[in-house]
């Protein structure tokens, strides 16, 4: 067929056929290859059971004559051979006529797949023959080519199926990690959204002690700090986190030794989903329970944060820093990396809550509904700078309002007083500022707020709305050593005053600390902290059983942290 073609043709279609899987028919090569299986199949097979010179094993015989695989002599010498072979084991032969069945079922599907063969072979010249008939001998050529080229690639996408499917096979055997490297697992599992969740964690085992006291030590936001509880986990956090599809972004926290009114126990932290309005994800709607976007140091994860617990003049805005909200919030692609990398820099970052985010959020804390059908509304900007010389610089305000709906409970012994409210709510709002010097090595961190929020009047009769003020400064310096392992003093100085909304009947919280500590991280997943705290606060619990006038006292005290961070 060839020889009526031009020769550039000839040599064209030569090397199709030559150098596709489908058709690898070399005239010179595939005698010996045929005479090299005959001889492994005779070898391989039992010793009774000999090879007939069936007519369909001569008839295949014939049809690779004919189509020119074997020349007259090759085909009679092993016709001939077949025969000799035949009468030299005819009585083993005639006792196995079923193993002789196997084999002429295994010619006659090869028989079936040479007639496969010469119809795709036909079928391959008729569209030879139409596009000699119907075009240039270059255009030809060109197609050839180019189906050449689909057919080398259609090969390359089966080959890499194959592997693929190989390699899925080591993804898991739930029993031990993967073998694949990460790159190799992401692009095996890309289309699959529900791989792209990503599982991390914390834990902070902590030991606590109380060196003196005047009275009875109370930190809101550390049970540890008592002579009740010592030794324990403070958090044991645990993160779902990743993106769903282009548009939605979901994360789930939940803390396994969340205190609960003094009892360890599991407990919802976080459960949001980000909604992106635009393919940059520039801008994005959260929707659920989440951080509320007021202070830097409440948005910063205790992960990342150097002393053991949040300042109480701007935690005591959002104890347990969330609550369910709905909020817009925006930032330059650019800006929210950077959000991203004051984090993974080692640099502590509060991580990525927009430039701007403003939203409403229910207003009664963590895990608590709506109790008086009004919402809060908060609004935050702020924006990191990073100077020529690399050193981050982030400022911010933020602010919210709203009516919070306090608990009162009998102050002292029967007959004392219960506080009365508006069962409407009582006037909560604040402004606070920030501006943090970020770690390099030396930083700095300073907030402050003011405004007016729900505080226990002086004769314990009312909870009204009242002043309140407060923030910090702390100062630190990192150092990282040659192997990378990081040593990071501070000191933090905290002063607060103004009601405890969240505390039963709302006692004013008078704060004034320093603390100094040393936090060390001998490993990336493992951080060591020792702190130590002197100052005085207000001992914001209430009794029922003491008298009302011993109640609410400020307590001078000296207490030791000291803290092991698993990071995973």
């Amino acid at each position: 067929m060839t020889d009526a073609l031009p020769a550039d043709v000839s040599d064209t279609l030569q090397h199709t056929f030559t150098n596709t899987h489908m058709f690898k028919i070399n005239p010179t090569r595939t005698p010996w290859r045929l005479l090299c299986a005959l001889t492994a199949g005779t070898l391989t097979l039992p010793p009774t059971l000999s090879l007939q010179a069936s007519p369909a094993m001569e008839q295949l015989f014939g049809i690779l004559k004919a189509k020119g695989s074997l020349t007259q002599e090759e085909h009679d010498l092993l016709v001939s051979a077949m025969r000799a072979d035949e009468a030299k084991s005819a009585a083993p032969a005639a006792a196995a006529p079923a193993s002789a069945s196997v084999l002429e079922k295994r010619v006659a599907s090869q028989e079936t797949k040479i007639k496969e063969l010469e119809s795709a072979l036909s079928g391959t010249k008729g569209k030879v023959e139409e596009l000699s008939a119907s075009a240039s001998p270059e255009s030809i050529s060109k197609k050839i080519a180019d189906q050449a080229s689909k057919v080398e690639h259609l090969e390359d996408v089966i080959a890499g199926t194959k592997g693929q499917l190989e390699e899925l096979s080591k993804v898991t055997d739930n029993t031990s990690p993967t073998t694949m490297s990460k790159t190799d697992l992401d692009l095996l599992l890309a289309d699959k959204w529900y791989e792209r969740i990503k599982l991390r964690g914390y834990g902070q085992f902590r030991y606590e002690s109380v060196l003196n006291q005047d009275g009875t030590l109370n930190v809101p936001n550390d049970s540890f700090a008592s002579d009740a509880q010592t030794l324990g986990l403070r958090r044991g956090r645990m993160v779902l986190s990743g993106d769903v599809s282009q548009h939605l972004y979901m994360y789930l926290q939940a803390d396994f030794f969340g205190n609960l009114s003094g009892t360890n126990a599991m407990q919802a932290r976080d459960y949001y989903a980000d909604i992106s309005l635009d393919p940059a994800r520039e801008f994005r709607v959260r929707l659920g329970q989440s951080k509320v976007p007021f202070g830097w140091s409440n948005l910063q994860s205790s992960q990342n944060r150097l002393a053991l617990e949040r300042p109480d003049a701007l935690n005591s805005a959002v104890e347990g820093e969330r609550d369910f909200g709905a909020y817009l919030m925006w930032a330059p692609y650019e800006i929210r990396n950077r959000f991203k990398d004051l984090v993974k820099m080692g640099l502590r970052g509060s991580g990525d809550y927009g430039v701007v985010a403003i939203g409403a959020f229910s207003g009664q804390g963590l895990n608590r509904a709506d109790v008086n059908g009004q919402t809060h509304y908060a609004a935050r900007v702020a924006y990191p700078f990073e100077f020529p010389n690399g050193q981050f610089f982030e400022v911010g305000i933020q602010g919210y309002t709203g009516k919070f709906v306090p608990t009162a409970a009998r102050v002292g012994p029967v007959g004392g007083p219960t506080p009365t409210f508006n069962a409407r709510g009582v006037d909560d709002q604040r402004v606070g500022v920030t501006a943090i010097l970020f770690p390099q090595p030396f930083g700095l961190e300073a907030e402050w707020n003011w405004g007016q929020g729900p505080v226990l009047s002086q004769d314990m009769k009312t909870i009204t709305s009242g002043d309140i003020s407060g923030g910090y400064v702390q100062a630190s310096y990192r150092h990282i050593f040659a192997n990378q392992q990081e040593l990071i003093p501070f000191a933090r100085w905290q002063h607060s005053d103004g009601g405890r909304k969240f505390a039963t009947n709302a006692p004013n919280n008078q704060v004034d600390e320093i603390g100094v500590g040393l936090r060390y991280m001998p490993y990336p997943e493992m951080e060591l902290t020792l702190m130590y705290t002197h100052g005085s606060r207000t001992n914001t619990t209430t009794s029922t059983t003491a008298p009302a006038a011993s109640q609410y006292k400020d307590v001078t005290a000296d207490y030791i942290g000291l803290q092991a961070q698993l990071n995973f």
